[in-house]
């Protein structure tokens, strides 16, 4: 007597019943391919997907610079305070000169450097651009910061130059000068919640995500 009992998919089946007297002649049944779930599929498609040597390299391109333009930031807050309540016209000028050096040749490099190896970053891996709210939000924070960098750099560069050609005290340019803390300050916050959006990646797939990820799968069934 045969058992027609499966013990699995796309394995040999044996007689599980109990008034079987010894072991009953195998059944072989076509063995079927286990379903594909959504996400070996989507990392089957390798026309947007980068080696991993190259996705390594970007990667750590991207942390470098993430990190560097935070540590930049942070330098630049403690000149531009030192800047503000520094008691020496010497103090002062050289806090000034420094943050615009900062600015120029370290946070603005570091700054496109971050924007540039994240957007390589996204669509190079599976995690897309467009497609998950958290990359978006990041793109949308750090594309903010630089604009608004830039837009400061008048700024920074009319205060060093002052800086430079005359002395400073307590109350010159003191609106310039707390502008420059208070911008300082609030661009460490912003750059603090993209970090915070790589290390949690919270869920959230857009509409043109999801939309994506449909064609993806369709296309990829065999």
């Amino acid at each position: 007597q045969r058992c027609h009992s499966a013990l699995g998919e796309g394995v040999r089946n044996y007689c599980l019943h109990r008034g079987c007297v010894g072991s009953c002649a195998p059944i072989d049944r076509p063995r079927t391919k286990p379903p594909h779930t959504e996400r070996q599929l989507l990392s089957r498609d390798k026309s947007v997907m980068m080696t991993s040597s190259l996705r390594k390299l970007a990667l750590t391109a991207h942390i470098a610079s993430s990190v560097g333009l935070l540590g930049a930031v942070a330098g630049f807050l403690t000149l531009a305070i030192a800047g503000l309540f520094g008691q020496s016209p010497q103090m002062m000028r050289a806090a000034y000169l420094a943050t615009e050096l900062i600015a120029w040749f370290v946070i603005v490099p570091l700054a496109f450097a971050s924007l540039l190896t994240g957007v390589v970053q996204s669509i190079g891996t599976h995690w897309g651009l467009f497609q998950h709210y958290w990359v978006l939000a990041k793109l949308s924070l750090t594309c903010f910061v630089t604009i608004i960098l830039l837009l400061q750099m008048k700024l920074i560069s009319y205060l060093g130059d002052t800086a430079e050609k005359m002395d400073l005290n307590s109350v010159d340019l003191f609106d310039a000068r707390m502008s420059l803390v208070a911008h300082a300050g609030g661009g460490l916050l912003v750059l603090l919640i993209p970090t915070a959006l790589s290390v949690y990646k919270p869920r959230g797939v857009t509409r043109y995500g999801r939309r994506k990820r449909q064609e993806e799968v369709k296309a990829l069934i065999p």
